[in-house]
């Protein structure tokens, strides 16, 4: 399983934190990386995963494997790091796989999906299914390692100029949505939209769109959202459990030494967690204040939720049919996703329902 080989792998880097043998890493030459993030700087949360990653390499190393973190746009486009990467432009990136379905659909699914996986079921999928090993597989088609890099748990449904009263309110709408999603929207009859976190805000305020999605209220505040649009949605049927990736590419990663291999793999784990923490941590905070400010916060109609559901299945059944790499992968995610929603109806959804409606 993965989680093993990250037990063996890390094993030297927690004997070196420990500081049992120094000279291990001593006598490595000093190695100097650059990341390149698709995410600007002022979302602490999902750009701070990289900043969280790089430090902790930094201080395993003792300093000798340095990696230099470059926001989306400092040294090429949001949606060209996957690019990158696989040229080696950069030996490393962090971003969202899904905004890469355009390449091969089958990147959505290791980041969400429309009505798939949430954030425990992912990581499940990941470290002891046989998630990590079939996205690897895909990636190295692109010169590509992969590294879980967080995750934002499920996500607010978005800002709307105007609420939606039901699926007919969909047609002709003008949404920034990420990822695969937007294939799905344009069956119900809107137009989607790829904009990178840092230019939505603009967009809504000229009304070059009509609504937006980006990641929750502590984002969403930052971003401004509220001051530009007045309804907020929920929840994002299409971002159960999004994780985020650090992609490196392989021959960079395979020329390291196995103790810097370690390091990688464990801090990279350790930004997997603290994301995920984060927006647990800080989304309930900045929902009151949100809540304060007269926004409107509406569930998701019912019917639109229907829609886009068997809009969804639709298309996964024309792509089984048709992208081997999907299918491959796709099939063992649809098993488990099966198996994980028959277990948390009897467990997490029970509690939960529970707890969410007791007066505390």
């Amino acid at each position: 399983m993965q989680r093993r080989s990250f037990i063996n792998q890390a094993g030297i880097a927690g004997i070196l934190a420990a500081g049992a043998a120094p000279a291990i890493v001593h006598a490595q030459t000093t190695i100097r990386w650059r990341l390149a993030s698709s995410f600007p700087k002022s979302l602490d949360t999902i750009y701070g995963a990289a900043e969280t990653f790089t430090k902790k390499v930094a201080d395993m190393s003792g300093g000798k494997f340095q990696i230099s973190v470059h926001a989306g746009g400092e040294l090429m486009k949001p949606f060209e790091v996957v690019d990158a990467v696989q040229n080696a432009s950069v030996e490393m990136a962090h971003t969202a796989p899904y905004y890469f379905f355009g390449k091969d659909e089958t990147f959505a699914i290791g980041c969400a999906i429309p009505f798939g996986l949430n954030s425990r079921q992912t990581t499940a999928w990941m470290m002891e299914g046989n998630g990590l090993k079939l996205m690897r597989e895909f990636y190295a088609k692109y010169n590509i390692i992969n590294f879980p890099g967080g995750n934002t748990g499920v996500q607010m449904g978005g800002w709307y100029k105007k609420p939606l009263k039901s699926v007919a309110d969909m047609k002709g709408l003008r949404m920034r949505i990420g990822g695969f999603a937007g294939r799905v929207i344009e069956r119900l009859g809107a137009v989607p939209q790829a904009i990178p976190g840092g230019e939505i805000y603009a967009a809504l305020e000229k009304g070059t769109i009509d609504a937006a999605e980006w990641v929750g209220p502590y984002d969403d505040q930052k971003l401004g959202f509220h001051k530009v649009a007045s309804t907020y949605h929920y929840p994002a049927w299409w971002e159960g459990g999004p994780q985020l990736d650090f992609f490196i590419n392989n021959k960079a990663f395979n020329a390291l030494p196995n103790e810097y291999k370690g390091m990688i793999e464990t801090a990279a784990y350790m930004a997997h967690v603290e994301m995920q923490a984060k927006y647990d941590a800080r989304n309930p905070t900045a929902l009151k204040q949100l809540a304060a400010q007269k926004v409107n916060l509406a569930p998701m109609p019912k019917d639109v939720m229907d829609a886009a559901f068997k809009a969804s299945q639709e298309i996964y059944a024309d792509l089984n049919a048709k992208n081997p790499n999907w299918r491959k992968v796709y099939t063992d995610y649809a098993k488990f996703l099966k198996d994980q929603n028959l277990w948390f109806r009897f467990t997490e959804a029970r509690y939960d329902s529970y707890m969410q409606n007791a007066k505390l």
